[in-house]
């Protein structure tokens, strides 16, 4: 029972801290995919090196995290708010041409960041966004302007 609890502790504990963390440009993972990593992960090596080596502490262990990412999943379904916070909105860095400086700053990106990703696109200039938008996955969404 103790390492049930420990168990769900760490889920939402490690959720949380990356969620206040700040997203950062390019990432590939999901907050949830990135929080199953790092904890199971963690289990496992506390299962291998710590003084209970039981295979049924780790399995109770895993299953835990598991059933908790389930819930969590369920719950951002059933309540959007809930949603919001676990995995945050996006975020306009750039609009109409303008720098949202206080937004960017908040987030801790820099202009470099999102005229990588508006080259990646084939746009060549700040002339050629209308949006830039930071996703709640980190990833930089370019919006081009008509021309």
């Amino acid at each position: 029972m103790y390492t049930i609890l420990h168990s769900i502790a760490g889920y939402f504990y490690l959720l949380l801290t990356v969620r206040v963390l700040a997203r950062r440009p390019g990432a590939q993972m999901t907050l949830f995919e990135f929080v199953i990593v790092f904890l199971m992960g963690g289990i496992i090596i506390l299962a291998t090196m710590g003084d209970d080596r039981s295979v049924t502490n780790s399995v109770c262990a895993v299953l835990t995290v598991g059933i908790c990412h389930r819930l969590v999943s369920r719950l951002k379904t059933r309540f959007p708010a809930f949603g919001r916070v676990v995995d945050g909105t996006p975020v306009v860095l750039l609009k109409n041409g303008e720098w949202q400086t206080s937004v960017m700053n908040a987030v801790k990106v820099q202009d470099t960041d999102v005229m990588a990703a508006a080259r990646s696109k084939g746009v060549k200039s700040l002339d050629g966004i209308k949006y830039a938008v930071l996703e709640r996955n980190g990833a930089i969404s370019i919006i081009k302007k008509k021309q």
